[in-house]
């Protein structure tokens, strides 16, 4: 098969690796918001694929449970019909993850096999696959610190935790990005350098966006300040530096790290915004033009769908599309990236 031939069979695998850790993201963000993340209380793998079967492994699975601090302050009395619901969302997490490793692992070999994939790309599925179980192990890092002292998890856990799941997922559609037969083709777009440090550094920001959400998630700042633009009736509320030391404020401190969160928004958009209105005027190429336009309507999209979610007091449907904005967000700027470094620069 030819170079194109090989990138056409391959690209649709890496879609469907992207799509696949986007809806396992999703899919975490519900089950972080239904209290699900809990329910099961053993990290098994490869047996873990297997539900309980009939009422005694339930009833087992279910007095696991029972022993762990949040069912004893939370939900105490619940009923097995109740935590059945709780540890679904939780099992399909997990299965999703699995499903990925399985879904880079098995099709990368064969296409290795085959001669369809360069050495060099085998190293870089490697390093991806390397990173998934890293993701699954950081994954059981973020749960076990939910199951001895606390009713939750640990939200420096969860950062690391949304964190890798965002950068194998950059890592991933950047492969995408790069077996594009086009790609190697460098296309007019009068790009200064100013304009290309800029896209990388919307990305940057974007990741670190992304981080201070899960800090916001894991400490349930998001049903704290709910009103908008002010808090608690002023742009900067009282409280945003009452830990010592000053430091763990900004992990640790619901009130500084929403104001954070807020404050790189507002950032986000309007360094967006005027890098579109920059790059419309000067590039002639419709990807890089399209892609920044994209990328900053999203911004404001998701910016205005966080503000929605902070008034509703999180509710599920709003906090799970927050975060599926959160990925989209990321996926674009990634794109968006990738068209700005193949234009020549001026």
């Amino acid at each position: 098969m030819s170079a194109t031939e090989n990138s056409n069979a391959i690209r649709p695998w890496l879609a469907l690796i992207a799509a696949l850790i986007t809806l396992t993201a999703i899919v975490g963000a519900a089950t972080r918001l239904t209290g699900s993340g809990l329910s099961i209380t053993e990290w098994a793998p490869i047996l873990g694929v297997i539900p309980p079967l009939g009422d005694a492994a339930w009833q087992q699975t279910f007095e696991h449970y029972k022993a762990i601090p949040q069912y004893a302050q939370l939900n105490q009395g619940m009923s097995l019909d109740a935590f059945k619901t709780i540890f679904w969302w939780e099992w399909g997490h997990r299965l999703l993850a699995r499903s990925i490793g399985v879904l880079v692992l098995i099709p990368a070999v064969l296409f290795f096999a085959r001669g369809m994939i360069p050495r060099a790309m085998g190293w870089k599925l490697a390093g991806l696959f390397a990173l998934g179980g890293l993701q699954g192990a950081a994954g059981w890092y973020m749960v076990s610190s939910g199951l001895v002292d606390r009713v939750d998890v640990s939200q420096y856990r969860l950062a690391l935790h949304l964190g890798l799941a965002v950068a194998i997922l950059g890592c991933t559609l950047w492969l995408f990005l790069r077996l594009d037969p086009d790609h190697e083709r460098r296309h007019f777009a009068t790009i200064t350098r100013r304009q290309a440090w800029t896209s990388a550094t919307l990305l940057a920001l974007v990741y670190l966006q992304t981080l201070l959400g899960a800090l916001v998630a894991g400490l349930k700042a998001g049903r704290t300040y709910n009103s908008w633009p002010l808090m608690d009736g002023a742009f900067v509320p009282q409280g945003l530096a009452q830990m010592s030391p000053g430091w763990r404020n900004l992990f640790e401190n619901a009130a500084t790290v929403q104001f954070n969160h807020r404050l790189l928004a507002y950032g986000l958009v309007a360094l967006a915004i005027a890098h579109a209105v920059s790059i419309n005027r000067t590039a002639d190429d419709e990807r890089v033009r399209f892609s920044a336009v994209a990328l900053a309507v999203l911004m404001l999209a998701q910016a205005a769908l966080g503000v929605w979610t902070l008034l509703a007091w999180v509710p599920l449907g709003l906090g799970v599309a927050h975060q599926a904005g959160a990925m989209l967000v990321f996926a674009v700027a990634i794109w968006h990236l990738h068209t700005v470094r193949r234009a020549n620069q001026a």
